[in-house]
């Protein structure tokens, strides 16, 4: 039997994670001088009251890896192999912690997911789903391996204050996609957070040009599973993003997904992804 645990900030919704009983690993949420776990004791709601209302300092931080550690020694001995999904390399450190938690364990196998939230998700699911199969864990890993380049992951954000805040964004930026009106998506290219297309005007006709940018006349794209995540938009604006889904495309499935303290912290309440796979 196999065991998949993965970072916090695969994004996935509760009912998949009950479902294959996947084990979630924390990043640290710091606020002030207080360190939360994300997911476990500070909720994205709650982040956006402390930032909003009382004008604290949100930062995020990987997991350790003593922690890592904890979590591959109780459930090694338990399981057959246990195949972790990790945060990209290239945005946290994470990764090259649980490898080094891992590397004490001859069954434990760490993957880099090389991509964020419900683009990790992708992984993990993949993941849950071929170990329900009896699948070899070498050939998930293969397999994980060989989809992580075909994830495309991004998402459009309405405010840069959360980004300007964690050090990602300038002042100058900010003031000038306020005055402009501007809604600036943000794409993960070869493991990275980059800036793409900017939307102009009201966000919800903004996240349709999005939707429509993204899918629209599309023959490369594995129409078998989308997530649309966000944190907290509301729900006309998440079901603006659906109805554009299924106008410019025919998934399978459509998965609404909420994104953790760690997305969040950086991108703020509105903000909305779509995240799908490539064939």
């Amino acid at each position: 039997m196999i065991k998949v645990t993965a970072d916090s900030t695969c994004d996935l919704p509760g009912w998949i994670i009950d479902t294959y009983d996947i084990t979630l690993i924390p990043l640290n949420v710091l606020i002030d001088d207080k360190v939360y776990q994300d997911g476990v004791n500070i909720k994205p709601e709650e982040l956006f009251k402390f930032v909003e209302e009382e004008g604290k300092t949100c930062k995020t931080a990987a997991v350790n890896t003593y922690d890592y550690l904890k979590v591959f020694e109780e459930l090694s001995s338990k399981y057959e192999a246990i195949i972790h999904i990790s945060l990209s390399s290239y945005l946290s450190s994470s990764f090259q912690n649980a490898v080094l938690a891992a590397s004490n364990f001859s069954n434990v196998y760490v993957v880099d997911s090389r991509n964020l939230s419900s683009g990790s998700g992708h992984l993990v699911y993949d993941a849950a789903l071929m170990a329900k199969e009896g699948l070899d864990p070498k050939d998930i890993c293969t397999r994980l391996e060989e989809t992580v380049p075909k994830i495309e992951s991004s998402f459009v954000i309405k405010r840069l204050d959360y980004l300007h805040k964690g050090g990602r964004c300038s002042s100058l930026a900010v003031l000038g996609a306020n005055i402009l009106n501007l809604k600036p998506c943000i794409e993960v290219i070869d493991g990275k957070m980059t800036v793409g297309k900017k939307y102009r005007g009201n966000f919800e006709h903004c996240i349709e040009n999005y939707v429509r940018d993204r899918l629209e006349g599309r023959t490369d794209i594995d129409y078998s599973r989308i997530f649309i995540t966000h944190p907290m938009c509301s729900e006309t604006v998440v079901n603006r993003a659906k109805e554009a889904i299924l106008k410019y495309a025919d998934f399978q499935e459509i998965i609404e997904s909420r994104a953790g303290c760690t997305i969040s912290s950086h991108c703020g309440p509105n903000t909305l992804g779509i995240l799908f796979k490539r064939k």
